[in-house]
């Protein structure tokens, strides 16, 4: 934000600005004091009022204050915002804000930010890896992916990685609404995805499953390969650490909330300009996935508009399977959607707080 001229308005801005950096909590349109300058130019509204927010949810570090006062607000949206009643309003360009009116997507983008900054500055933490077993079981996980992914990487941790000439191929599978809301978990985690909202729609208007759930497919293309006998259908996890040849359980994906899954898809965003994509995907589940998780809430589920489609869907998957002669471990009516306790979408406020929490947690 420029900071051309000495007038009152500029001085009460630098003046606020001071009172931020000090830890102060005052909203914008209460303050009146005056400051001098500390730069070129005042930092924009939107980083103005996430400092001030950071305030008062915690003491602010010093470094951290700085960082945000100094940051961009990358992504779609409004460049960095005067204030109302610091300067001017012009004939072009965005009109000065108050920054109590900014809604929590604004801020939200310079969290997000931050955050990026945060895991990638961290570094990808090294995946752990057993020495192979010799006489392990041959096996191939697929399925859903909250479900198979971190069973198999546990797999790999104990010496027992997944191929082999005479792989058994198990397909992982649950109720259709939660693999949606998997499908997407994954994607936000990984290479990035539409909002939940917008994604989900958008599925259910096109009649299209996510890939990694639509079981009858992984499970057609897979018994070309190995033969139907060769591919099971796994709906009851506890008969899966015997069909892979092992006795303990296996590890299986920590619960993250709704605004969790969303602030990892935000972030995501951001680091996509900072990482290629398999270091992108590692980063957040390697550094950033651990700290959601400290911070639970209510889980996503399929909004109530989309079961109907998601019920009729799952019926045609189970009839498929069961007809093509698959073995199932577990009941096929199992895929059937099912009412959990959660919410429909994440919530801007909700994920806005949760931004400022992890932020906070920075020594």
């Amino acid at each position: 934000m420029s900071s051309d001229g000495d007038t009152p308005g500029i001085r009460r801005a630098w003046g606020w600005t001071a009172h931020l950096r000090d830890g102060g909590t005052t909203p914008w349109r209460d303050w009146t004091a005056e400051g001098v300058a500390r730069g070129r130019h005042l930092p924009g509204a939107q980083q103005l009022e996430l400092l001030r927010r950071l305030n008062e949810s915690g003491r602010v570090p010093e470094r951290l204050a700085t960082r945000v006062l100094e940051a961009s607000a990358p992504g779609r949206g409004r460049a960095d915002l005067e204030l109302l009643g610091s300067v001017e309003r012009l004939a072009f360009g965005p009109p000065p804000v108050d920054p109590a009116d900014l809604d929590a997507d604004e801020l939200l983008r310079v969290a997000a930010g931050l955050l990026a900054e945060d895991v990638h500055a961290a570094g990808v933490p090294e995946p752990a890896v057993g020495r192979p077993r010799p006489w392990r079981t041959r096996y191939r996980l697929l399925g859903d992916p909250v479900l198979a992914d971190p069973r198999r990487a546990d797999l790999v941790a104990r010496g027992r990685p997944p191929g082999g000439r005479t792989e058994l191929v198990l397909v992982l599978g649950t109720d259709l609404g939660q693999m949606l809301v998997d499908a997407w978990t994954a994607r936000s985690l990984g290479s990035g995805a539409l909002p939940w909202t917008d994604w989900v729609r958008r599925r259910a208007t096109l009649d299209l499953l996510p890939d990694r759930v639509d079981l009858p497919r992984l499970a057609r293309s897979s018994a070309e390969r190995v033969g139907v006998r060769r591919v099971r259908i796994v709906l009851d996890l506890e008969t899966l650490p015997r069909l892979v040849g092992v006795r303990r359980p296996l590890a299986s994906a920590p619960a993250l909330s709704a605004d969790a899954v969303e602030l990892a898809r935000r972030t995501g965003q951001v680091l996509a300009l900072l990482a290629v994509p398999d270091e992108q995907r590692a980063l957040l589940r390697g550094v950033l996935l651990p700290r959601l998780v400290a911070h639970p809430g209510p889980a996503l589920t399929l909004p109530a508009r989309h079961v109907g489609w998601a019920r009729g869907r799952a019926r045609s998957m189970r009839d498929e399977l069961v007809r093509a002669g698959y073995p199932v471990h577990g009941d096929p009516d199992a895929l059937l959607p099912v009412d959990r306790p959660g919410v429909p979408e994440p919530s801007d406020a909700g994920v806005l707080a949760l931004a400022l929490r992890l932020l906070l947690e920075e020594k």
